[in-house]
């Protein structure tokens, strides 16, 4: 079942799915490299730490939101490939270019142009997995497309530190125009082998359409998200809201001068790393017993600041591989979910505002987890603790009977 070809595909799920992930392996390369260096990048061109992190939160909030309205569009439009492979370009473009940037501007526009990249290409691209997983398994095919996408973050880091050791940030840039070439080049290719990757699920269209490749009916179109949908969201954001990202560990690291400079990249890269393993793990684990299989994150989130936000360094390291793991969780088995909560003809309006959701929500307690770990150090773990006992109450109805697939 996960090897048989379809009509007008030349791949199976499987090696659709496998080449997907190769596509955003290579695009981490891209992006990942380039973010582990953009602060310092900016620095150099004049930018102070609170234009820094207005930059890249602008970036972020960019990639986030945004998504709202390309959610939506990959649903009207159905135009699955060109909106991811426009999303891919932006991104393998802005990124080597910022080699060319010489005033802060010029950097900033770059870096946004970045994320919007994201913005455009994540809900068609997932969309396009959440079919390949109807015959796959969902958690499986989105933990396979994981864990090939964090092995891109792995190396991206590692390159662009080597790179930069050897000439500075501009090399360090540029070089990622080559993976990002080949990105570019193996995205036409899987278009060109996978046209129409609905085909794989038989749930997306009717099988008159399927065959015509009609668009769904404008009531499919806009049918309400169902309440379930919301409420997983909702255990979602609070469940993120305690989850503070590697930008605020870094910069305790770097303060309090836990691991020098040259070692925090590579601390990140030990987190994608584990995140790539945790994600195949949590996918199996989330075909197999469903939305429980989530619960697995709260208890590492509550961890991390028992660790990373020490001064030892064993348990910084411990804690990098802990953050991993939350992550790799987060960041496969939960947008498997999305597809199994939300009707075909709207998984891309679903994918973009849960993400919408799962960001902001992210960005704003990583805000919170900041500003405590400023004033009030010792508040640090009580809020994410206590926000990991909140998102284990809000999971709870969600135990009820109901729709968990689609």
């Amino acid at each position: 079942m996960t090897s048989r070809r379809v009509p007008g595909n030349r791949l199976g799920p499987l090696r659709f799915v496998l080449a997907f992930g190769v596509v955003s392996m290579l695009a981490d390369v891209v992006y990942e490299g380039a973010r582990s260096i953009t602060g310092p990048f900016l620095a150099t061109l004049g930018a102070t730490a609170a234009m820094t992190g207005f930059i890249t939160g602008l970036g972020e909030a960019v990639a986030l939101v945004m998504r709202l309205g390309t959610g939506p569009l990959a649903d009207r439009t159905r135009k699955y490939w060109p909106l991811t492979i426009a999303g891919y370009a932006l991104t393998v473009i802005a990124v080597p270019l910022l080699a060319l940037a010489s005033s802060l501007w010029q950097a900033s526009a770059l870096v946004v142009a970045e994320r919007f990249g994201k913005a455009v290409r994540a809900p068609a691209r997932d969309t396009m997995l959440s079919h390949a997983g109807s015959r796959l398994g969902r958690g499986k095919a989105f933990a396979i497309h994981e864990a090939l996408d964090q092995s891109g973050a792995l190396l991206g880091p590692l390159l662009v530190s080597l790179m930069v050791a050897v000439a500075g940030y501009q090399l360090g840039f540029g070089a990622l125009a080559i993976p990002g070439a080949l990105a570019l080049m193996a995205v036409f290719l899987l278009r060109r082998a996978v046209p129409v990757p609905e085909r794989y699920d038989e749930a997306a269209r009717p099988p008159s359409a399927a065959t015509r490749g009609d668009s769904p009916p404008e009531a499919a179109v806009r049918a309400p998200l169902p309440a379930r949908f919301w409420w997983y969201s909702a255990f979602t954001a609070v469940s993120m809201f305690g989850f503070p990202t590697f930008g605020v560990v870094s910069y305790h690291l770097e303060i309090q001068e836990v691991l020098p400079p040259a070692l925090i990249p590579v601390s990140y890269a030990a987190s994608m790393g584990v995140a790539a393993l945790a994600a195949l793990a949590s996918g199996a684990l989330y075909d197999r017993i469903g939305l429980c299989g989530l619960l697995l994150a709260l208890p590492l989130t509550a961890a991390v600041p028992f660790l990373s936000f020490t001064t030892d360094t064993a348990l910084v390291w411990a804690g990098a591989v802990v953050w991993g793991a939350a992550l790799g969780i987060h960041e496969s088995t939960l947008r498997a979910a999305v597809a199994d909560l939300v009707p075909a003809a709207r998984r891309g309006t679903g994918y973009g505002i849960f993400t919408a959701i799962y960001g902001i929500s992210w960005l704003a307690g990583s805000t919170i987890i900041g500003t405590l770990y400023s004033a009030s150090p010792a508040g640090l773990p009580v809020f994410t603790v206590t926000t990991q006992l909140v998102a284990l109450l809000v999971f709870l109805p969600l135990l009820r009977p109901g729709r968990t697939r689609a």
